[in-house]
């Protein structure tokens, strides 16, 4: 751990939200040249470091948001070159320091109740500067009370509600040596244990993508709106002049209805900026809040809006890009496109549920659903390693309970007036609490790197021993709340967790997977309770047999999902995966090949039929285009995947539950079927060391290929069907990469580095 000399240190005024704090230092003299300037920053709400009038870095929203009563996350940089500017060739210059501060996560609005500053009511920055010499003197500058602190041009700020900025009060000369402003106070010392703070493990929030708008409007309420062509997260840079005083303000919002902005899905969050005319040329960028949008709503705007005036910034945590996926069907294609755009979107220091309304929670089930998709199509390592730490924190302070959110705001919630959760008391939860286990062994398959299973053991199996002391005297997990197959299509709007699927059997199946890729772990770290996990597995195994699954292999409730996780998680013998898989294809077969499933089913129902035989029924329930399907939602322009199989109705209306979000990646959990099945391209060993090239042509697609960017380099795969129905099959392995061919009707094929290129008969063709 560095050793911190400053202190967090909090303005003596709260200057709407948004304070500026400052100090100028000077070089020591007589010691050489800079060698190397390290200067390390964080705060109670987000910040954005300067020096020498320069930013420090390009992120935004640092430190981001963390379980901060038992982490602070700091950040980093080296600023040599920025102090060797500012200090000027003979270092003799007056130097400044600076930080703008926001509400953010720290004291902003969370969660639906209306409720904030959950963790704290004042601001504060930690700001070290360590200059290191040629002589090897150090001379270090931090946060104390000698600092001064005074007003912004951010007149609000909230992450939910949006920014007021006034560019009446747009000064920079804070920034510059010199400054004296009577409106500026003082500092004081604020309450910090150095113990809390860490470095980053996952990358910072960044710019990342600029869409530019793709049509502007008028309503038919006479309101002026821009729509960018994609729903995206993170808010409108804006380039405008007119009138001192005068104010534009800005409505964001994902969907249309009745051709006008919809913002019923955003339920208290204003989603509004709203920005002061300076009476000048005026440039905008309100970067202490965030939005979700593919529509925004102009008003008050001078003279004519032209498409130059507006960019939509795209921020996300700075994840490389690794998967690809394309086929010959551009609606699936469009999909993948989706899911990409909503793990990027969600992707936001937390991976969260949704990124629009009063929520934006880190919701565990929905990245239980999703990690493996996730790890696919990005570098989610370091990303979700950090977010697991926070888990495995919230953890230890619950008694072994993992939370149904991450960082878990939920339990300021649970007991306040306003505010208490609408499912009681949390406690374990099925799939939602499984996240401590299926994450970090989906990052272990993704990426082989142990260290996530040696980091996240005492988590997994804490989960797991806390459920086996929910179970019932028969073994079964069946006594407390459950989520369940959460949004099931037929689950009414009002109650999401009314799902056919029956609540204990999905969470005696999750635990019997929980418990068996614990005990696999255990094994593979050499830990002795890896007999006490398999143990326990083999007895949940027994259990939800005996009392699930009767005589004719139905299983209790008969429905989509119990058959996908039963066949999915290995819960039964080989005659009982045969007759689960017939009754799983008549069920899909009887609904026309639309999805049944929820959270719980739908990352595991293609593979649940192509394993038992039905690569048919999974393909035509991928294709399906009527809602609900994955499809349904391309068909009528979505961007980015939804939170329910029907956010919008078929007539252009929004769904009339109260939770309705239009990007949501859990059940966009299919694109690693994509991947694995379609396209053909799975790991054989964690990491892709070994790859599997197999893919599964069939729903008439006549082409499909994807990409990975794994730890060993590019590894891609592409198929086609050739006239005659040939199956000509591409692959391209990196250094040190080998790999399985397997092809319809013929025997598996060994295959080294690099091009290979491959074809079966058309009578072994899946067509």
């Amino acid at each position: 751990m560095p050793d911190w000399s400053a202190v967090l240190v909090s303005p003596n005024a709260d200057f709407d939200g948004a304070p500026l704090l400052r100090t100028e230092l000077r070089l020591d003299t007589g010691h050489g040249a800079v060698r190397r300037a390290v200067l390390r920053a964080t705060a109670h709400g987000v910040l954005e470091a300067f020096l020498g009038g320069e930013p420090v870095d390009d992120s935004v929203l640092s430190p981001g948001w963390t379980s901060y009563e038992w982490r602070l996350r700091y950040v980093e940089r080296d600023v040599t070159a920025l102090l060797g500017r500012a200090a000027g060739p003979d270092l003799a210059a007056p130097v400044v320091l600076g930080v703008a501060l926001g509400n953010g996560w720290f004291r902003g609005r969370l969660g639906w109740a209306g409720g904030r500053a959950y963790y704290g009511d004042e601001l504060g920055a930690l700001v070290q500067l360590d200059v290191t010499f040629d002589d090897g003197h150090t001379q270090t500058v931090g946060t104390d009370e000698s600092w001064t602190a005074g007003p912004s041009a951010t007149t609000a700020n909230d992450l939910y509600d949006g920014q007021t900025i006034d560019a009446r009060r747009q000064d920079d000369a804070w920034l510059r040596p010199g400054h004296v402003d009577p409106a500026w106070t003082g500092v004081h010392r604020g309450e910090l244990d150095l113990a809390t703070l860490e470095p980053y493990v996952g990358p910072p929030v960044r710019r990342v993508l600029e869409v530019a708008p793709q049509r502007i409007w008028t309503s038919p309420a006479g309101r002026t709106l821009v729509d960018f062509g994609q729903n995206l997260v993170g808010w409108l840079k804006v380039r405008v002049q007119g009138p001192a005083g005068s104010t534009v303000t800005l409505r964001h919002a994902e969907v249309l209805e009745h051709d006008e902005l919809g913002t019923r899905p955003l339920r208290s969050a204003a989603a509004t900026d709203r920005l002061v005319l300076s009476g000048g040329a005026d440039e905008f960028e309100p970067t202490l809040t965030f939005h979700g949008f593919r529509y925004a709503e102009v008003e008050g705007w001078p003279g004519e809006l032209t498409a130059d005036a507006l960019t939509a910034v795209v921020v996300s945590s700075d994840l490389r890009p690794t998967g690809e996926f394309a086929c010959s069907d551009a609606l699936v294609t469009q999909l993948h496109r989706n899911a990409v755009w909503g793990t990027r979107g969600n992707f936001l220091d937390v991976p969260t549920d949704c990124p629009q309304r009063d929520e934006r929670l880190g919701w565990t089930g929905d990245i239980a659903a999703f990690a493996p998709s996730a790890a696919y199509l990005f570098d989610v390592d370091d990303f979700l390693r950090d977010w697991l730490r926070d888990l495995a924190a919230e953890q230890r302070a619950a008694d072994g309970m993992v939370a149904w959110v991450v960082p878990d705001v939920l339990k300021y919630l649970v007991g306040d007036d306003v505010g208490a959760s609408p499912f009681g008391t949390p406690d374990s939860t099925a799939i939602w609490s499984d996240a401590s286990v299926w994450v970090p062994w989906a990052l272990w398959q993704a990426y082989g790197d142990r260290r996530v299973l040696e980091d996240q053991y005492d988590s997994m199996a804490a989960h797991v021993r806390r459920v086996e002391t929910l179970l019932s005297p028969t073994g079964l997990w069946e006594h407390s709340f459950q989520f369940g197959d959460w949004l099931d299509p037929t689950a009414p709007p009002e109650d999401a967790a009314l799902a056919k699927a029956d609540p204990s059997v999905v969470a005696t199946a999750s635990l019997f997977r929980s418990a068996d890729l614990v005990a696999r772990t255990a094994e593979l770290l050499g830990h002795d309770d890896q007999a006490h996990f398999r143990a326990l597995a083999e007895r949940t195994r027994a259990a939800f047999v005996e009392h699930y699954v009767d005589a004719e292999g139905r299983i209790a409730s008969d429905a989509v999902t119990v058959y996908a996780l039963a066949i999915a998680f290995g819960l039964l013998d080989a005659g009982q995966q045969e007759r689960a898989g017939e009754r799983l294809v008549e069920l899909v077969r009887a609904g026309g090949h639309h999805i049944q499933t929820g959270f719980a089913g739908t990352p595991f129902v293609t593979d649940a039929l192509t394993a038992t035989g039905h690569l048919d029924d999974a393909y035509a329930l991928l294709l399906q285009r009527e809602c609900p399907s994955w499809l349904y939602p391309v068909t009528i322009g979505a961007t980015t995947v939804w939170e329910r199989w029907d956010s919008m109705l078929p007539d252009g209306t929004i769904n009339p539950g109260e939770m309705t979000s239009f990007n949501h990646y859990a059940l966009g959990a299919v694109v690693d079927w994509l991947h694995r099945t379609v396209a053909g391209l799975a790991p054989l060993e964690p990491g892709y060391a070994r790859v599997l090239v197999a893919p599964q042509p069939g729903g008439g697609l006549t082409w499909a290929r994807t990409a990975l960017e794994s730890r060993h380099g590019r590894t891609a795969v592409a198929w086609s069907l050739e006239e005659g129905g040939e199956l000509q099959v591409d692959v391209t392995l990196p250094e040190g990469v080998t790999g399985v061919v397997r092809l319809p009707g013929q025997p598996d094929r060994e295959v080294g580095s690099g091009e290979h290129h491959v074809r079966s008969s058309p009578a072994a063709a899946v067509l």
